[in-house]
């Protein structure tokens, strides 16, 4: 459990310092409520990011994003929604990212970035 506890861990700074490359701020990490966590919230002057970060070391139950159930979705969606509703807005636009990191046991991790993918 403490190994899968790191690699998350990992797999959140990486994906972090991914979305910042690309120009965007980070605004939250790993925000909590009674219901649940947003691994990552991000934005740039058009658009804020409900990011969902799922980290494998390989694929043998597939690719990490397919982790990212409906019921999982809808989850984050509600989360969303607590959250927006604690800050102070206007919001020009929201949407919902998947960052799927792969961290091979023997090479380079490999992100990738699924932006609005529900």
């Amino acid at each position: 459990m403490a190994h899968n506890l790191a690699l998350g861990a990992h797999g959140e700074q990486l994906a972090a310092d991914y979305l910042r490359a690309a120009g965007m701020e980070i605004v939250e990490r790993n925000w909590r409520c009674r219901y649940g966590e947003l691994d990552l919230i991000a934005r740039d002057p058009t658009v804020t990011a409900f990011v969902e970060v799922k980290t494998r070391t390989g694929v043998g139950f597939g690719v990490p994003a397919e982790a990212v159930t409906f019921a999982k979705q809808r989850r984050i969606r509600r989360l969303a929604l607590l959250w927006l509703a604690e800050q102070d807005g206007p919001w020009v636009s929201i949407r919902f990212d998947v960052v799927s990191v792969l961290v091979p046991r023997d090479g380079q991790p490999e992100i990738t970035h699924l932006p609005g993918v529900f």
